[in-house]
Parts: C-alpha cells; sequence; structure tokens
C-alpha cells in the first residue's frame, strides 16, 4: 500500500504534463477552421435553395478564411442527406442545409434514422413562401378555378411535391383539406422537378418555394395562384395569399430553412459559425439574392433561439399534420 498517495498523484500528474501540453500545441496550432468545409444541400443542383445556399457558401468561405464546399445529396425529398449528416463527426467540417421539411418528414416517417432535435442548430437563415402554380397554359386563372375542376372530378388532379413531407407537400395537402378537395399527391425527388411535371401534364398544380418558383415566374412557363405566406410576399405582390382566395386565417405555410451539424458539436465551434453566417448575410449581394427569390432573411440571434424555434416548430408542423390529416400516402 502506498504511505504517501499525494506524492503518487503529484506524479501522474507531472507524467501526464507533456501529453497536455502537446494537445493544447496542436489545438493552437491548428484553430477551426483550418481546412475546408462541406455544406451539405438535401436538393438538387440549380434550385432556387441550391442557389442561394451557394452564394452563402462563397460569403462565409471568405469570413471563414477557408472554402465552403456544397455538396448536393439528393434523396428521399432531404432524408438521406439528414441521415448522412447525423452520423458525420462533431467537428465542424459537416454543415448541413436543414429545414421545416426535415421537421415534417420525421413526423411523418418515424423510421427516419435522424432526430431534427438532436442536430446542433446553429442558425436559421430565412422563411420562404410556397407558391402554388400551374402550368401558363392551364385553364386555371385562380385558386377557385382550380378548387371548382377537382371537385368536378375527385380523384383525378395530380399536384407534385419534392417529396414526403416536404413543403410542397404539407401545403398540397393543407390545401386540398381546406379547399374540400380530393387529389393525388405525386412526389418526386426534388422540388426541381415540380414544374417539369407540369409542363409535361402528369401533374396538375404545385407548390415549390418561391425560390425555385419565382425564375419559372419569370420565364412564362407557369402561373402563380397564390402564396402560402401570411401576408403577399414582396416578390409577388399580385398574388393573393392562400388564406384570401380561400376565406381563412390559418394557412400560414412558410417554410425555414438554416445551417445545421451533427449532434453536439463544441459550444465554441458553434459560436464561431454563428458569428461567420452573421457577418456573412450582411453583404448586400447575398441580401439581394435571397429577396429576387422570395426570401426574408430572418436570422436567429443566437444558437439556443434556433433550437427553441425547431421545437416550437415541431409542435406547429404536428398540428398542421393532424389537422389535415396528411400522411405518407
Amino acid at each position: 500500500m502506498d504511505a504517501n498517495p499525494g506524492r503518487r498523484l503529484l506524479l501522474k500528474s507531472l507524467l501526464a504534463l507533456p501529453a497536455a501540453v502537446a494537445a493544447g500545441s496542436a489545438t493552437a496550432a491548428n484553430p477551426y477552421p483550418s481546412r475546408p468545409i462541406r455544406l451539405v444541400v438535401p436538393y438538387a443542383a440549380g434550385g432556387g435553395p441550391d442557389i442561394q445556399t451557394r452564394k452563402l457558401a462563397e460569403r462565409l468561405a471568405q469570413v471563414l478564411g477557408q472554402p465552403v464546399v456544397v455538396e448536393n445529396k439528393v434523396g428521399a425529398g432531404g432524408i438521406l442527406a439528414a441521415e448522412f449528416v447525423a452520423q458525420q463527426p462533431a467537428d465542424g467540417y459537416t454543415l448541413m442545409l436543414g429545414a421545416s421539411t426535415h421537421v415534417a418528414q420525421k413526423l411523418l416517417q418515424p423510421s427516419a434514422k435522424f432526430d431534427p432535435m438532436a442536430f446542433t442548430h446553429i442558425i436559421r437563415l430565412g422563411v420562404s413562401p410556397s407558391v402554388l402554380v400551374v402550368s401558363a397554359g392551364a385553364p386555371y386563372r385562380n385558386v377557385a378555378d382550380l378548387a371548382a375542376a377537382a371537385r368536378r372530378a375527385p380523384g383525378t388532379l395530380n399536384y407534385a411535391s419534392g417529396g414526403i413531407g416536404s413543403a410542397a407537400h404539407v401545403s398540397g395537402a393543407a390545401f386540398a383539406s381546406a379547399a374540400g378537395i380530393d387529389v393525388v399527391h405525386v412526389p418526386y425527388k426534388g422540388s426541381v422537378e415540380i414544374v417539369p411535371s407540369l409542363l409535361k401534364g402528369d401533374t396538375q398544380f404545385g407548390f415549390p418555394v418561391a425560390a425555385t418558383a419565382i425564375p419559372q415566374l419569370a420565364s412564362g412557363k407557369v402561373r402563380a395562384l397564390a402564396v402560402t405566406s401570411a401576408s403577399r410576399a414582396a416578390a409577388l405582390p399580385q398574388v393573393p395569399t392562400l388564406n384570401e382566395a380561400l376565406g381563412r386565417k390559418d394557412l400560414d405555410l412558410d417554410a425555414w430553412s438554416g445551417i445545421w451539424a451533427p449532434p453536439r458539436l463544441p459550444a465554441a465551434i458553434t459560436a464561431r459559425l454563428h458569428a461567420a453566417v452573421m457577418q456573412a448575410l450582411e453583404d448586400p449581394g447575398l441580401r439581394r439574392t435571397y429577396a429576387d427569390m422570395g426570401g426574408v432573411l430572418a436570422p436567429t440571434p443566437a444558437p439556443e433561439a434556433f433550437s427553441r424555434l425547431v421545437a416550437d416548430e415541431t409542435a406547429r408542423l404536428r398540428q398542421i399534420i393532424d389537422k389535415n390529416r396528411i400522411t405518407t400516402e
């Protein structure tokens, strides 16, 4: 038995000191970030959210002093990207564009291998309405025309979405429930496929987010009938809200997106990323990109505020899904 336990503890501390000093030196020599950062986008390249994120990545790279590489990981309406990022190391080198879509997907598909609340929530970027669109050649001039056609032929009109649980799915199902119509949901791999499906006649209407819809509206390929925001969108002032069109007050269905990281990201890295994104969002060109695509920048003031928002949105979306009997069918 050691007669001097104090001396033994001192000896252990002295032996451990070189390793601790070395670890501290390594950390100081490689401050975060010391290599490129991957930003996973769960949507196809070329769509509105992808374009916005790439603009953000360019500015964020300048702020952080390291490349921010956008990686599109498309599949299952965003679930594959979320499942992938959830399994990555929590070191700040893999980030993701997380969205209200992921909250809805988990509610509709509990077996999905990710938990929206478990991610590290760094910052919400902004909110965006979805836009009810039809082909420019379609006979529907307004929401009433579309609803009347659906009532005349129940179960024959199709609406497109970017996948189960996507903003387009939730908006379409809520619209059908509010209008009392029987329509068929056709999920695609991503929101960029909504407009092509309308032009081919495979579907008759859809609810792409504004960032995806507005360029197609400008090209004259589709016609906007309504937006899902509480008030008219600044980028589409002539288009009524869904609430206006249906005489409702409960169809505020804005989507939101932000930056997430794998669970348990160290607080210091989380704070660094939040500050960097806030600085990036001050760029006039980046702000103009969001505005031109119908988005409203609304960054959360702290990571904790984003976590509270995700929790609140989970409760809100659960109510919408239950009230409108939205399912995976």
